[in-house]
């Protein structure tokens, strides 16, 4: 029973310590050409519990997402959805809320994932925030390539 109660005294404090949050994202896909396409795209994703509601714009191949509320987001997940359906990301914008954000050395922890924002330097990182993603995957290469130098291999690297 007194391990029951420090588990749950743990990850309440873990909970509130950490409140970044993904509030919504517009998620450009490569690949797509008609709108079965962009349907089979958003079936995929729509199956992912931290989605709440997606808006596809099939002019600009793009789909304004928007994330459930304390429910943690995977970038991978997200990746592998779209990649299942035939298609690749092509940039990937997003807003994060940074309430109460412990951010050292321009780096964070988000639901397992390590990110780093790489051109933060005198920004304060606080409210929300919008942020592009620029690790190969979410990203054309011209953009990784022009920052792969401050990348480290290990975390989404992120732009302000």
């Amino acid at each position: 029973m007194k391990t029951l109660k420090i588990f749950i005294f743990l990850c309440a404090v873990s909970i509130g310590a950490a409140k970044a949050q993904f509030v919504k994202a517009e998620l450009q896909v490569s690949g797509l050409t008609c709108s079965m396409c962009s349907k089979a795209t958003e079936k995929s994703l729509r199956t992912l519990p931290f989605i709440s509601d997606i808006k596809p714009d099939l002019n600009r191949n793009l789909f304004t997402i928007t994330f459930k509320a304390n429910t943690p987001v995977s970038l991978e997940q997200m990746s592998k959805k779209v990649q299942s359906a035939g298609f690749s990301i092509n940039q990937l914008k997003a807003t994060l809320d940074f309430d109460k954000l412990k951010v050292s050395n321009s780096s964070f922890n988000y639901a397992g994932d390590t990110f780093q924002v790489l051109n933060s330097a005198g920004k304060e990182l606080d409210g929300q925030v919008a942020v592009t993603v620029v690790n190969k995957g979410f990203a054309p290469a011209a953009v990784v390539k022009k920052y792969n130098a401050a990348a480290n291999g290990k975390a989404y690297q992120l732009v302000i």
